[in-house]
């Protein structure tokens, strides 16, 4: 389905005031300045560079994971903001625990759903998207699921300023059949891409090992990545 549109994201009432002790993360990650609450984040379309008092170059992680990808590229880059939008609450304390040990002005968490991005993000307002192992969703009953698609990679073309990158790493190879297929059309190119990242290498620069490649690197499977740029 990609990024819907013309619908925001809630948070269910159960998210907040439904037996929030069976999950202290509920209630935590409104603790944190580093973290934008999902009922707040839809107000910031168009003006992030409040949330990091400047104006810089917005990089967008989606699945965040523990923050530690986020984090350390903050810390490498930091003349530019990066957002990570995670949707479960206890990644979203954790990358913003990760954000905070480090000082980083320049990186915040945002709890908020992948396929409502367009509620975030308004057209030629980012410098760059990173996918990092996406739920690849293999059986096509859960093809709704799947975030790579048609729809969102048209999104991304929208909200990705000239020139700026989409990455991608999976250990899955249809999230990379995917990618390939949904650009077809659309403004983007293909920079460069690798079958094997430990074996061969990222496909860019800087590149920076995140846990679930460390996972599989340990068991010997593959991890690919796919980079791309918008025309």
């Amino acid at each position: 389905m990609g990024v819907r549109a013309r619908r925001a994201f809630r948070d269910r009432p159960a998210d907040e005031h439904s037996q929030p002790d069976l999950n202290p993360y509920v209630r935590l990650h409104r603790e944190y300045q580093e973290i934008v609450p999902g009922d707040q984040a839809p107000s910031y379309r168009g003006r992030w560079s409040e949330v990091f008092g400047r104006e810089a170059p917005l990089h967008l992680e989606i699945g965040t994971g523990n923050g530690s990808f986020l984090a350390a590229m903050a810390e490498r880059h930091r003349d530019c903001s990066f957002l990570g939008v995670e949707i479960r609450f206890k990644r979203v304390v954790q990358g913003a625990k990760r954000i905070l040990a480090a000082d980083l002005s320049n990186a915040r968490m945002v709890r908020y759903d992948a396929f409502f991005l367009a509620d975030l993000f308004e057209p030629a307002s980012l410098a760059a998207i990173y996918l990092n192992h996406p739920d690849p969703w293999p059986k096509g009953k859960h093809e709704k699921n799947r975030l790579i698609s048609k729809s969102f990679l048209s999104w991304a073309a929208d909200a990705l300023v000239p020139g700026a990158a989409l990455r991608l790493k999976t250990d899955a190879p249809h999230n990379i059949e995917r990618l390939e297929e949904s650009i077809v059309g659309l403004p983007f190119r293909v920079l460069g891409k690798s079958v094997d990242v430990r074996r061969d290498g990222a496909p860019w620069p800087d590149d920076i090992v995140t846990g679930y490649q460390a996972m599989f690197d340990r068991v010997g499977t593959p991890v690919l990545a796919m980079w791309i740029e918008r025309c």
